[in-house]
């Protein structure tokens, strides 16, 4: 049994494409579209596994989906503050609170699967700054129990 790369379920080793995602398998294809992702590519495929936390997610996708979801906060909170709807004594707007928690599970399930990469248990998200080291490493190049590296090295 090998893992899909797209969502992270078990699948047959020969199967073409993952009956679970549809996401083509093969090592040659994903080194060639992961080097042609643009930074909304890397984050439309984090929202894609909204709460997929198997699997293992890439440094670039995981600091990608971070960066571009930090500038969408401050365009919405730039417009928040223009219309009137920014609160200054909770530090929230309107449009950029219903943004955060919408983005919440996703941060969340990204931030597992980066973990799961460096081989270590989401459970580390738990803990504040030792999963923020964690993220900061490379991928760990051999299959572990999370499965496949989702670094083609």
């Amino acid at each position: 049994m090998v893992i899909c790369h797209g969502c992270g379920k078990n699948l047959h080793e020969s199967a073409p494409l993952c009956p679970h995602c549809g996401a083509p398998q093969g090592n040659v294809y994903f080194q060639m579209q992961d080097d042609h992702k643009s930074m909304i590519d890397w984050y439309v495929d984090v929202l894609t596994k909204y709460a997929t936390f198997q699997g293992r997610a890439r440094r670039k996708e995981y600091w990608y989906f971070l960066l571009f979801s930090f500038i969408i906060n401050v365009g919405l909170i730039m417009i928040d503050s223009a219309l009137g709807l920014f609160n200054d004594e909770t530090s929230v707007g309107l449009f950029s609170g219903i943004y955060s928690i919408a983005i919440l599970v996703p941060t969340i399930s990204v931030g597992v699967r980066r973990l799961h990469d460096t081989n270590h248990s989401g459970w580390w998200l738990l803990i504040p700054i030792i999963p923020f080291i964690f993220t900061l490493l490379d991928t760990n190049p051999q299959h572990n129990q999370y499965g496949a590296p989702a670094k083609r090295i």
